[in-house]
C-alpha cells in the first residue's frame, strides 16, 4: 500500500489526509493561542508595574490561571470544522467544549476569588485578629460555591437532571452527617467564631483553668500559645460549650486587695488610713481608686479592703502598679509609725492556773 492509498483511506467518514491536515491545523492552532497568550501576559504585566490602578493587575492573574489544556481543546474545536463528523460526533464535541469552559470558568473565579482575598489580607495590619481568618474562610466557601455551580451545570450539560441527583445526594448526605456530626459540629462553630467573634487571633482567654493566648482559628480546631509555652489544641465545638473569658477586650481591669494593721494602732491613725491609700493609688497615672474601709475586725489586725482601677488591660501594667502601691504603702505606713498586723499566739491562764504558778514560783 502506497502513500497515496494511505491517505485515501477513510476513517470516521473523513480521508487519512484530512485527519492530518485537522491534526496540523490543530497544532499550529495551539501554538499560536499559547504566544499570544504569553505575549499578552508579559505586556500586561510590564503595563501593570507602571500603573496604580488593580484592573489591569486583576486581568494578568487571570489570565495566567488560563489552562493550556483549554488551548489544546478549543485548537482541536475549531480544527474539527475542516472534516465531516456525524451529529453524534458533532454533539459530544460540543459537550466537550463545554465542559472545558467550565473548568476554565471556575479557575478563573477562583483566581479573581485568590485576588481579591489577597488584596484585602495585605490591608489588614499584623495582629488584626479573626479578618484575617474571616476572609479567609469567605475566600474557601465562595471557591466551594462557585465549583457546585459549575459541577451542576456539567451534570445538566451531559444530559443528566440535576435535580434528581441533589435529592439523591440529599438522602446520602444525611447518613454522612450522622456520621461525621462531630466533624460537622466543629464547622459550624468554627463560622459561628469566625462571624459572632467571641475571640479573635491575638486575644488571651481562659477556658475550663486553661489559657493563653489564640494563634489560629481552624475549620475543626482552636490552637492557643499557653504561658508557660505549649500549644493547647481544642475543639471549635467543645470551645463555644465552655465558659470564655477574654481578656483582650478588657479595658479596666478590677483589682481587690486587703491589708490589716495591729489592734495598738491609734484612732487618728485608723481614720488616715484610707485617705494614705487613696493618696498612694491616684499617684499612679494608669490606676484610678475605687474606695478603702475599715472593713473589719479580725483575730489578730484591723482589716481594710481596698478597691482600684487599674486603666489598661495589660497584666504587666498591672502588676507594676500593684508593686508600686505596696512599696508606697510600706514606705508610708513606716513614715506613720502604723504596724501591719501579722498572726500571734496568746496563750491565757485561768485563776486556778495562775494561783498554782505563784505557788510554785514561791516556794
Amino acid at each position: 500500500m502506497n502513500i497515496e492509498e494511505i491517505f485515501s483511506q477513510t476513517y470516521l467518514g473523513n480521508s487519512a489526509e484530512s485527519w492530518l491536515w485537522a491534526l496540523g491545523a490543530a497544532i499550529v492552532l495551539a501554538l499560536v493561542f499559547n504566544f499570544i497568550l504569553k505575549r499578552f501576559v508579559r505586556s500586561l504585566a510590564k503595563l501593570a508595574e507602571k500603573t496604580e490602578t488593580d484592573l489591569d493587575d486583576l486581568v494578568s492573574a487571570l489570565l495566567e490561571k488560563t489552562s493550556i489544556v483549554l488551548i489544546i481543546i478549543f485548537s482541536a474545536y475549531v480544527a474539527t470544522f475542516f472534516l465531516d463528523l456525524t451529529q453524534q460526533v458533532r454533539e459530544l464535541r460540543k459537550s466537550v467544549v463545554i465542559i472545558c469552559l467550565l473548568v476554565q470558568v471556575g479557575l478563573w473565579g477562583g483566581g479573581f476569588i485568590d485576588y481579591y482575598v489577597g488584596k484585602k489580607l495585605s490591608k489588614i495590619g499584623v495582629g488584626a485578629g479573626s479578618s484575617i481568618t474571616h476572609i479567609r474562610s469567605l475566600g474557601f466557601f465562595a471557591k466551594s460555591v462557585l465549583w457546585i455551580i459549575l459541577a451542576i451545570l456539567t451534570i445538566d450539560n451531559l444530559g443528566f437532571d440535576p435535580t434528581t441527583i441533589i435529592a439523591g445526594l440529599g438522602v446520602g448526605g444525611i447518613a454522612v452527617a450522622l456520621a461525621l456530626q462531630n466533624v460537622l459540629g466543629d464547622l459550624i462553630a468554627s463560622l459561628s467564631i469566625i462571624f459572632d467573634k467571641p475571640f479573635e487571633v491575638g486575644d488571651f482567654i481562659v477556658i475550663d483553668g486553661m489559657s493563653g493566648d489564640v494563634e489560629h482559628i481552624g475549620l475543626k480546631t482552636t490552637r492557643l500559645r499557653s504561658l508557660s509555652g505549649e500549644q493547647l489544641v481544642l475543639s471549635n465545638n467543645d470551645l463555644l460549650q465552655s465558659r470564655i473569658k477574654n481578656y483582650k477586650r478588657m479595658n479596666t481591669r478590677r483589682i481587690l486587695f486587703s491589708l490589716g494593721v495591729v489592734y495598738e494602732t491609734s484612732y487618728d491613725n485608723l481614720a488616715r488610713i484610707s485617705g494614705l491609700l487613696k493618696e498612694i493609688i491616684d499617684a499612679e497615672p494608669k490606676a484610678k481608686f475605687g474606695r478603702a474601709h475599715f472593713s473589719s475586725y479580725g483575730d489578730f489586725a484591723l482589716n481594710y479592703d481596698i478597691v482600684y482601677f487599674v486603666l489598661t488591660p495589660s497584666f504587666d501594667d498591672y502588676m507594676n502598679i500593684q508593686q508600686n502601691v505596696n512599696l508606697k504603702i510600706f514606705e508610708r505606713f513606716s513614715e506613720e509609725g502604723i504596724e501591719f498586723a501579722y498572726p500571734t499566739r496568746k496563750v491565757f491562764l485561768d485563776s486556778t492556773q495562775a494561783a498554782l504558778t505563784d505557788a510554785g514560783a514561791g516556794d
